[in-house]
């Protein structure tokens, strides 16, 4: 799969199809998995893994064999698809690869289309009672569109992969608004201005509900480990256990919410308080979600956080604001395709940084990200990996300082074991 195919992680864009012809063409030879079981979409600039992983807990704890399809991985392949927490196993990749090889070949797939299409027949295979997709890129596009799910959510809009998806907000929105289908109902995670009208009106044209979760959530920290949780300025949840640090996860739990009252009222599932609070309790063990703000070692503190792009970095930073320390140090690294500038504006200019480059072709040369992170005021030394950077911090800070590992979801990949 990784040799053979066009892989966007490996090569970036030449590995990207602008049309949903492959998919639709894989999803019949494999005789139409997808229609099998029940889903919820997930799309969204960030916060959609976060997210996607936040409703399957709750749906596990409810008692629903669950499927969760996410990416990029980390570490293992397998992570990308799972069945209540636990990975697909080896040999259904190497069957499934085995049995269908030569027509996928024929088909000329890429490798997120094929993956897609191992992800749905293992899921229909597995007779889940539903599944949480989480599209890849963009939305309309997407090889994950070819579902009809019971809502479809998006979390918040960002310029992210504007080469694909436009270079406006709008434009963006747009694109990601392409999952809403006739008649299922939508939730969008963030009111923004300049996309709020978007997705308003293709929520007309499709003849779908739409619900703006901000609007009707509030979610606020007790401490480091507990929220509470009130639904149109009324108590709903006091004192719930949420194990995922950083402050933009608030805004993704009220997205869920949002999504699991929607399909409480829509589709008879029956989700009591109970059984959401221990979703939102049991996230980590019950999928295995890594690389959100995730400490990694204390004394030092030690966090890595996977956000990639202007977005996710301006998050990442208000978090470094709100976590006490004496001296910043940030291992730092990032693809080639990225906003370069952009990201290494909002960077905080009183760190100590270590750069690198994450293990992949798409990674981008560290003395060139050292050298324009100069032209920003941010000074520091070039490592020709993740990891010997992150022992040069380790070697250097006090135990009172602050380590911060990301620019990447794929530098976080090397740290997180």
């Amino acid at each position: 799969m990784f040799d053979k195919l066009p892989m966007y992680q490996r090569i970036g864009g030449a590995a990207y199809k602008a049309d949903l012809n492959n998919t639709i063409e894989l999803c019949a030879l494999l005789g139409n998995p997808e229609r099998k079981f029940s889903s919820i979409h997930v799309a969204g600039t960030n916060g959609k893994g976060s997210t996607s992983n936040l409703i399957a807990s709750v749906m596990q704890e409810a008692g629903f064999k669950t499927g969760l399809y996410t990416s990029p991985h980390y570490r293992d392949f397998r992570e990308r698809i799972r069945i209540n927490g636990k990975m697909i196993p080896e040999e259904e990749v190497v069957r499934f690869i085995q049995q269908w090889k030569d027509r996928f070949e024929t088909i000329g797939l890429s490798f997120f289309e094929m993956t897609v299409g191992l992800a749905f027949d293992y899921f229909a295979r597995e007779k889940v009672d539903i599944a949480i997709i989480e599209v890849g890129m963009g939305g309309r596009l997407d090889s994950t569109n070819v579902i009809t799910p019971l809502v479809s959510v998006i979390t918040n809009i960002g310029l992210d992969h504007t080469k694909f998806l436009g270079d406006t907000l709008q434009k963006i929105a747009a694109e990601k608004a392409g999952i809403i289908k006739q008649g299922v109902p939508v939730v969008i995670g963030e009111t923004q201005a300049e996309t709020e009208n978007v997705f308003q009106q293709q929520a007309i044209a499709q003849g779908s509900s739409i619900a703006f979760a901000d609007k009707r959530w509030r979610v606020s920290r007790v401490n480091q480990t507990q929220v509470n949780i009130d639904f149109d300025q009324h108590p709903f949840l006091e004192n719930v256990s949420f194990p995922l640090g950083g402050s933009y996860q608030l805004r993704n739990l009220s997205t869920v919410l949002e999504t699991l009252r929607i399909i409480t009222k829509n589709s008879g599932i029956s989700l009591i308080n109970d059984v959401i609070a221990s979703g939102i309790s049991n996230v980590l063990t019950n999928t295995g979600i890594r690389g959100r703000w995730q400490t990694l070692s204390e004394n030092p503190l030690v966090i890595c956080d996977s956000g990639h792009n202007v977005d996710g970095i301006r998050q990442v930073v208000l978090n470094i604001s709100q976590t006490p320390h004496k001296r910043l140090h940030f291992v730092y690294g990032m693809v080639n395709d990225k906003s370069v500038d952009g990201m290494l504006s909002l960077l905080p200019k009183d760190a100590i940084y270590y750069f690198c480059k994450p293990n992949i072709p798409r990674g981008l040369d560290p003395l060139l990200l050292a050298a324009e992170a100069s032209k920003h005021g941010l000074k520091g030394n070039v490592y020709s990996s993740v990891l010997k950077a992150l022992d040069a911090a380790r070697l250097v800070a006090d135990v009172d300082d602050l380590i911060v590992i990301g620019g990447s979801t794929f530098v976080v990949a090397e740290v997180v074991e």
